[in-house]
C-alpha cells in the first residue's frame, strides 16, 4: 500500500472505532448505577433524577427533576425465608395482588389494571415483570414493576409516570426496572 494512503486509512479506522464504542455504550447512555450500602442489590436510574428521602415509605425513591411526577421506588418487605416467589403465585396472581393491596388498596380512590405479567429468569432468580395502568380521580398513570424474592425479603422496584408520557418513557422504564439485580 502506498504511504500516501496510510493517514487516510488511520482516520477511517479511528472513525470506525469511535462508532463502535459509541454504539456499544448507547444502551447504558443516560443511566446511573445505584447500589445498596451493603452491596446486596443494584439497579440503574436515569441521569437527571435525584434520590429523595421518604420516612415510613419505600427503601429507595428517585424522581425526575424536570417531570417530578415520574418516580422510581424500591420497596423491601419481609417474607417467610422458606417461601419463593413462585410460592406466592403466578406472575398474574402476584400482579393482581400487588395491584389490589399496594398500588390501589381499598379506599384509596385508585384502581389498578394489570396490563401484562411475565416471568423471567436472571442469575438464578425468578422475576415477575408487571405493567399496570392506574386510574386516579383526576388522571391516569402507568407503572412498570419487577418483583423478586430472596433470603426472606420481597423486593419490588417500580417506575411510574403520567399516562400521557408513558409512550415516551416506556422503553427507558423497562430498562431501568429490569436492571435490578441481587448480588449475593
Amino acid at each position: 500500500m502506498p504511504i500516501r494512503f496510510l493517514p487516510a486509512l488511520g482516520r477511517l479506522l479511528a472513525g470506525v472505532l469511535v462508532l463502535l464504542l459509541v454504539s456499544c455504550s448507547a444502551s447504558a447512555a443516560g443511566l446511573n448505577r445505584y447500589a445498596s450500602a451493603d452491596g446486596r442489590y443494584a439497579f440503574l436510574y436515569p441521569t437527571g433524577w435525584t434520590r429523595v428521602a421518604i420516612s415510613n415509605g419505600p427503601q429507595v425513591v428517585f424522581h425526575d427533576l424536570i417531570n417530578s411526577d415520574e418516580t422510581l421506588s424500591l420497596v423491601i418487605a419481609p417474607l417467610d425465608p422458606s417461601k419463593s416467589l413462585e410460592d406466592l403465585g403466578s406472575a398474574e396472581a402476584v400482579g393482581e395482588k400487588l395491584g389490589g393491596t399496594v398500588i390501589a388498596p381499598a379506599g384509596s380512590g385508585r384502581q389498578a389494571e394489570l396490563l401484562e405479567a411475565r416471568e423471567r429468569q436472571d442469575q438464578g432468580h425468578t422475576f415477575y415483570d408487571l405493567e399496570f395502568k392506574v386510574h386516579l380521580a383526576d388522571r391516569d398513570r402507568h407503572e412498570f414493576a419487577t418483583v423478586v424474592a430472596d433470603k426472606g425479603q420481597l423486593y419490588t422496584l417500580a417506575a411510574s409516570t403520567n399516562e400521557l408520557r408513558w409512550h415516551r418513557v416506556s422503553g427507558l422504564f423497562e430498562s431501568v426496572v429490569t436492571s435490578f439485580t441481587l448480588n449475593y
